[in-house]
């Protein structure tokens, strides 16, 4: 592992900028629904049929699958060869895909109930049938995106990140191509989704595209992860399911990951109903979701990605340093990124929301009430991030049950704030118990990781670089302030708009890179190692 620093953040930077490149055109593309759907009917009914196969998605596969898999897959392949970790992970492979094909069926005979699980606030209107017609059609990206998230880890646990982090561009892409061709009018006699009666809904052409637009987006995802997992030696071949030693042991490590995912994706159910019955308040949770996903994506998804199977490796080869130094290294890039992009969320959430989706169907209100959601989901972000750190402590020792009873204590949390305080301040209750749930959540990480060695306790590096890390965020927070005053007229102009938030942005970028440099947070020589590998 030498080098093992700058390698460390090499693959870092190529999860990252892949995850940068998904997030700028999941950006385009959420402008695009936000200007043709506004914060209608559509709009609403399209959130809550994309999020129920996602939700499934991020406990089952990306949370309690890949957290056992990978680990397991990795000690395989450290120990035994490539041989032993190919047939665990067609064993593997076989086993979730018939899960898959189960859930999609059943899912599909019980969307009704699934749609009101979820926003039983439609209950009385056309969102509910609309929102049942697209979640049929949506759910089976789940079979798709799933399999691209076993064969992902595969890749990621063999040092092959790109085509992995690269995957999730092609669903932006399909998506904003299904919009571009429901506004050029092609395909205009297609069948409105839901039927006839949802013929003069506003938007539903555009709805009807984007919709079929999801699966197929999944379908070209798998194949590109799985060619890629082909060129690096696992072509991996689906054989008939038996229930082996080792899926049982995958079973027994990934459903207590099963349960903290499902507590997860309650307080995201929980939000989408506090949502439901306020109007428009799903579509402006989606849009400020999106918003602060990017960095959290950005940078929370690539050190976890990342950290896991390098944490499995190095406690496999009895290298306790090694994973403490990893852990450190993690949580001060984690840091030094997002800190400043909290503070921006929270600081000049405004401008940002006005001139990315403000335009089209979606309104003053509409931008001001995302805004608002954005400043609480800022305020939450670092905690969002750290949790990515903390939770592979665990997993690479293979204890998932630690993170599931955290999770429930958040849950409680989540629900009690959102539930209790929606009469009170509104839908904006369901942004808020979000952030308070992840600081609990992260903050009975942190004490459990302490209980494990020293992995997760900070050596001298992190402490030195916290305290400076946050000293130049206050002052780019400062510089956003003053610059926003002289912005605000280009901000609101149709043309000036765009280059007033990149001078925006670009000044915040610099003011923040000088001010690092100048508290010695991050010295110009690792920063250039960094970006010189990392590229």
């Amino acid at each position: 592992m030498s080098g093992g620093p700058i390698r460390l953040l090499s693959a870092f930077f190529t999860v990252g900028g892949w995850t940068m490149a998904s997030r700028v055109l999941g950006f385009a593309r959420d402008i695009a629904i936000a200007a043709t759907l506004g914060a209608g009917p559509v709009a609403q009914a399209f959130v809550i049929a994309f999020t129920l196969p996602n939700l499934f998605r991020r406990f089952l596969a990306e949370g309690a699958f890949n957290t056992a898999f990978v680990p397991m897959f990795s000690r395989r392949l450290e120990g035994e060869g490539p041989g032993a970790a190919r047939a665990f992970a067609e064993e593997a492979l076989a086993a979730l895909t018939t899960l898959l094909v189960i859930l999609t069926l059943a899912a599909s005979l019980a969307m009704p109930w699934l749609v009101l699980a979820l926003a039983s606030g439609f209950a009385d209107d056309a969102r509910f049938a609309l929102a049942t017609a697209m979640g049929e059609v949506a759910f089976p990206y789940i079979l798709f995106i799933s399999l691209t998230a076993l064969f992902s880890g595969v890749l990621n646990a063999v040092g092959r990140f790109a085509a992995a982090a690269a995957a999730p561009v092609l669903l932006n892409i399909v998506l904003i191509a299904a919009l571009a061709l429901a506004e050029s009018g092609a395909l205009a006699g297609l069948a409105p989704i839901g039927g006839e009666a949802m013929a003069d809904l506003a938007g539903i052409h555009h709805g009807t595209l984007l919709v079929w637009g999801v699966p197929l987006a999944g379908l070209a995802q798998l194949a590109l992860v799985w060619r890629a997992a082909a060129r690096a030696g696992f072509a991996l071949r689906l054989r008939r399911p038996r229930l082996t030693p080792a899926l049982r042991r995958l079973a027994v490590v990934a459903f207590p990951a099963a349960l903290a995912g499902g507590v997860v994706q309650v307080n995201l159910v929980v939000g989408r109903q506090v949502a439901s019955y306020f109007d428009g308040a799903v579509a402006w949770l989606y849009m400020a979701d999106r918003l602060y996903q990017l960095p959290l994506g950005v940078v929370g998804v690539a050190v976890g990605v990342v950290l896991l199977p390098a944490l499995a490796r190095r406690l496999q080869a009895g290298d306790g340093p090694g994973g403490r130094h990893a852990v450190n290294r993690a949580a001060e890039f984690s840091l030094g990124l997002t800190l400043p992009a909290a503070l921006a969320l929270i600081v000049v959430p405004g401008p940002i929301v006005a001139v990315l989706f403000g335009r089209g169907a979606f309104g003053p209100q509409d931008v001001a009430e995302t805004a608002l959601a954005v400043a609480i989901y800022g305020a939450g972000l670092p905690a969002f991030v750290l949790q990515k750190v903390y939770q592979p402590v665990f997993f690479a020792r293979e204890d998932t049950a630690s993170p599931f009873r955290y999770a429930l204590w958040a849950m409680v949390v989540n629900a009690a704030a959102a539930i209790g305080l929606a009469p009170l301040i509104g839908f904006s209750a369901a942004a808020l118990a979000t952030t308070l749930a992840g600081w609990v959540n992260l903050a009975l990480l942190w004490r459990g990781a302490r209980g494990l060695g020293d992995a997760a306790r900070a050596d001298d590096g992190f402490l030195h670089k916290l305290p400076r890390f946050a000293l130049a965020s206050l002052v780019m927070a400062a510089a956003l302030l003053l610059a926003a005053w002289p912005l605000a007229t280009p901000l609101a102009l149709p043309f000036w708009r765009y280059p007033a938030l990149a001078a925006l942005i670009a000044i915040g970028l610099a003011v923040y890179a000088a001010a690092v440099l100048a508290f010695g947070a991050f010295s110009r020589a690792e920063l250039r190692a960094a970006l010189r590998r990392g590229g």
